[in-house]
């Protein structure tokens, strides 16, 4: 894989400044929030990751995580699946698309318009290992955070879901509500456009 980062460079630790699961001590509200707080907060720190990339601001990233837990808590007895982590990416995913997008006024380009191919060559085959790929495996946290943050919305997106978040394609495709296809599409064009922005930055030939 052309793009596999150290998990540990990449995440950011983040705790909420006040815990968004107090109920009123109470009867089912306090068994449902304590379902919730013990199925939702181990991914507290993917969510606020995710959010950071979408986003670019840590103040706005903060409030759209706080934003996606209480909003996940208010359906979460009607919660019925998919896996966890997926449900809360696309909560916050929409969070990011609609509020936070228009606070900053710059809505987020997720790709609805976004050129697709399709035809991308099957991720499952590895390409042939090189020089290139063996450097790029061995980034820094900051540069890959730095490239990364470069991306254009929808490929910074589904790297970021996939390669930092562990997703699967399809549920990286339930997320985004896109095709398996553009899911791979997407990724395999971000890795190209991680490859290209190193070797420029390398002085490599293409």
């Amino acid at each position: 894989m052309l793009y596999q980062p150290r998990q540990q460079e990449l995440r950011a630790p983040w705790k909420p400044e006040y815990d968004i699961m107090t109920g009123d001590g109470s009867g089912d509200h306090h068994d449902n929030a304590r379902r919730f707080h013990d199925a939702a907060l181990p991914y507290l720190d993917d969510v606020y990751t995710l959010a950071r990339y979408l986003l670019r601001d840590s103040a706005d990233a903060e409030d759209a995580a706080q934003e996606c837990y209480l909003r996940a808590l208010r359906h979460f007895d009607t919660y019925r699946g998919p896996a966890m982590k997926p449900w809360l990416f696309a909560i916050l995913r929409n969070i990011c698309r609609g509020e936070f997008s228009r606070r900053s006024g710059a809505p987020l380009n997720m790709g609805d318009e976004a050129e697709e191919n399709e035809d991308a060559a099957p991720l499952w085959q590895k390409p042939q290992a090189s020089p290139e790929t063996e450097v790029l495996r061995q980034w820094d946290g900051e540069t890959i955070r730095r490239l990364v943050a470069d991306l254009p919305d929808p490929f910074r997106e589904a790297i970021v879901l996939r390669e930092i978040n562990d997703l699967s394609y399809r549920e990286i495709a339930d997320v985004i509500g896109a095709p398996v296809g553009t899911v791979m599409s997407r990724l395999a064009r971000a890795r190209s456009m991680l490859r290209k922005t190193w070797v420029a930055e390398e002085g490599l030939p293409i």
